[in-house]
């Protein structure tokens, strides 16, 4: 398999025996292997996968765990979600302590796990589950600027995914692409990896005009059967503006999310990139303080709500992502979800 047409994708792992942790330990390890994160790295990921996947099978018997790759340069680092829908945990400050136990098992528990971690965060609800997530390796800068995590899946048994997603940006601005390549399996991963080739060749322009320049090139591919065609939406943030400029064609889902108050849905237009679109329209929205952002394709219900997860708006992005996938996706179909906040600069260091 061609990584570059894979390297926006989330691996997923079902656990739910033995057999799934070692899955699970496995991909890990071939993933920080691949990555080059060297041997003592190695063996923590070794170590803290294994654990975290023993505890999901013990305590909620069966789960999921999901892998992605954080490329920098020289070295990046792994992260990992371990997701199931277990009978959650009362008490998740007393759980992270050393030597609590449920199960009567001196197993490695949460506390052990977050140390061992270059970064770690969970949440747990009774009745809802557990979420947590946990990065090994070399992490970039906490700068300024965007904050964002994301979840990635293809369809159940296939192998290329036709969902993708893109950031750029910096301390003052940043860019979000989220595309839906029509259907699934290679033909829509084609139209999704056209639509990051012009979304990387367009940089600089505005959402309107990138997903113009978008359409004609995947028109000709539709009309020669090398595509299928996509639905898009991209996102331009300034921070220094505290606004939030959106275009979408297609039925991707975006939500900003304030702290408090009313959410606002972000408006796309009808229509598929490579066939036809009824126009292209760029609207402007004020960016709340503290706000969330959270696209979404077509894999994941448009009724999601956060509302019975308490404090899990303030969490880590991926974990929120994590949550959304965990409980509102079909696997019917290919998923993406992004979810993204403002890195104030008095918060931010190295």
């Amino acid at each position: 398999m061609d990584l570059r047409r894979t390297a926006h994708v989330s691996r997923s792992v079902s656990v739910d025996a033995a057999s799934g942790v070692e899955e699970a330990r496995r991909s890990a390890v071939r993933l920080a292997e691949r990555l080059e994160l060297g041997e003592p790295a190695i063996a923590r990921v070794d170590q803290v996968m294994t654990a975290a996947a023993t505890n999901l099978l013990e305590h909620a018997k069966r789960g999921e765990v999901l892998l992605r790759a954080l490329e920098l340069e020289p070295r990046g680092s792994l992260e990992v979600l371990v997701l199931d829908k277990g009978p959650g945990i009362a008490n998740v400050a007393e759980a992270q302590r050393d030597g609590f136990s449920t199960v009567g098992k001196a197993g490695l528990g949460l506390g052990v796990i977050a140390r061992l971690s270059t970064s770690f965060d969970m949440c747990s609800a009774v009745g809802k589950g557990t979420a947590l997530v946990f990065r090994i390796g070399v992490l970039a800068p906490a700068e300024a600027g965007l904050e964002w995590g994301v979840v990635c899946i293809q369809k159940r048994d296939e192998v290329d995914c036709g969902d993708a997603w893109a950031v750029t940006g910096g301390p003052d601005e940043a860019d979000i692409l989220l595309v839906d390549g029509l259907g699934h399996g290679p033909l829509a991963c084609d139209a999704a990896m056209q639509a990051l080739r012009s979304f990387a060749e367009n940089a600089g322009k505005m959402p309107e005009a990138r997903l113009s320049a978008m359409h004609e090139p995947m028109r000709a591919s539709f009309s020669s059967a090398i595509s299928r065609g996509a639905v898009a939406a991209i996102a331009h943030i300034d921070w220094r503006r505290r606004e939030l400029r959106y275009a979408g064609a297609g039925n991707i889902a975006g939500t900003l999310l304030p702290i408090a108050g009313r959410a606002s849905s972000l408006v796309s237009h009808s229509g598929t990139l490579g066939q036809t679109v009824t126009r292209f329209q760029e609207l402007c929205h004020e960016w709340p303080d503290r706000a969330l952002l959270i696209l979404h394709s077509d894999g994941l219900s448009h009724r999601w709500d956060l509302g019975p997860y308490p404090g899990l708006t303030q969490r880590d992005p991926s974990l929120i992502a994590g949550v959304l996938y965990r409980d509102f996706a079909s696997r019917l179909d290919d998923v993406v979800v992004f979810v993204a906040r403002e890195r104030v600069r008095d918060e931010a260091k190295t």
